[in-house]
């Protein structure tokens, strides 16, 4: 049992910054900057607890949330069990009413500030998005690839693996020279799938490691200034992504797929179960579409990772 069950709050405001406070100097972690929350009390729920400290706090009423991450930290003096919302819509204008400084931070700035260990993967939901476009085979028409790929940028996308597993490597590397531009016109992040330093050579934002590249490796392949994602299908590949310090997994299958008939699924329980292991954000893959969003926010995950539910 944890000893500190603490409700959290990513308050997102209609420019998409989010809002933190400074802890005060006398508190344990103090001088470090938060999201906002506070521990439950007897018999509260974590929505019940969100709504009372947002008000104690901030001044504000709790609007429309959501489930964004579910975290267990063990301090060196205590544990604590963070369950995170998204926080959408709110009434009233945000303050330190005890207070503390507040600042409405975009996701990008937020690694300027000095947050406690265990608000880090927070940190990296919040500036992820719901959705992760996984691309299909580009085939022949490389050209209509390109432009199917703006069209789906297009509809909000801003998370980009580019897969292409049949090409050469100077054929795929040729491809992230024309899809990476296309990307960046639209604000979205294309992270490669293929060995680590084709990322850094080609000027990818990040890189998304296989089950079997993953386990092999015995350290985080890239510094921060890139992401890394990497594919999960069981707890031991989850951990070890874990341990060595991924930005956030994919997990699958949750269903079944035409291109893998037959493997054993995850469903909507084993994403759950396997949530409740990490300490990164996950998304759910196999078979998702956008209408599977909700479900997959209830099992704990960031959202969902598609090809065609989202390739359109």
């Amino acid at each position: 049992m944890y000893r500190s069950h603490v409700a959290v709050a990513v308050i997102v405001d209609d420019r998409r910054r989010v809002l933190i406070s400074r802890r005060p100097a006398h508190v344990h972690q103090g001088g470090l900057w938060e999201f906002p929350g506070g521990k439950l009390e007897a018999g509260e729920s974590v929505t019940s607890a969100l709504q009372r400290e947002l008000q104690e706090e901030l001044g504000i009423s709790l609007g429309s949330a959501r489930p964004l991450i579910r975290i267990y930290h063990d301090y060196p003096d205590r544990q604590v069990l963070l369950d995170v919302l998204r926080v959408d819509r709110f009434a009233g204008i945000p303050h330190g009413r005890e207070g503390q400084p507040v600042v409405w931070a975009a996701p990008g700035e937020l690694a300027h500030y000095r947050f406690p260990a265990a608000n880090i993967p927070i940190i990296k939901a919040a500036t992820l998005p719901d959705r992760y476009l996984i691309t299909p085979s580009p085939g022949s028409d490389q050209a209509g690839f390109v432009r199917h790929l703006a069209r789906a940028l297009g509809r909000g996308i801003s998370l980009v693996q580019l897969r292409a597993k049949q090409l050469t490597l100077p054929q795929y590397r040729a491809l992230v020279k024309q899809v990476l531009p296309v990307c960046e016109s639209a604000g979205a992040r294309l992270l490669v799938n293929s060995d680590p330093w084709c990322a850094v050579e080609l000027g990818a934002h990040g890189v998304h490691l296989s089950s079997k590249r993953l386990m092999h490796l015995k350290e985080r392949p890239l510094d921060d200034h890139y992401l890394v994602g990497g594919s999960c299908h069981n707890a031991a590949e989850l951990e070890h992504a874990c341990a060595i310090g991924l930005d956030f997994v994919v997990v699958s299958p949750v269903r079944e797929t035409r291109s893998h008939p037959g493997t054993a699924t995850l469903g909507f329980a084993g994403v759950r179960a396997l949530t409740e292991l990490a300490n990164l954000p996950v998304y759910a893959l196999g078979g998702m579409e956008e209408k599977d969003l909700g479900r997959a926010f209830e099992s704990g995950a960031q959202g969902i990772a598609a090809i065609s539910g989202l390739w359109g």
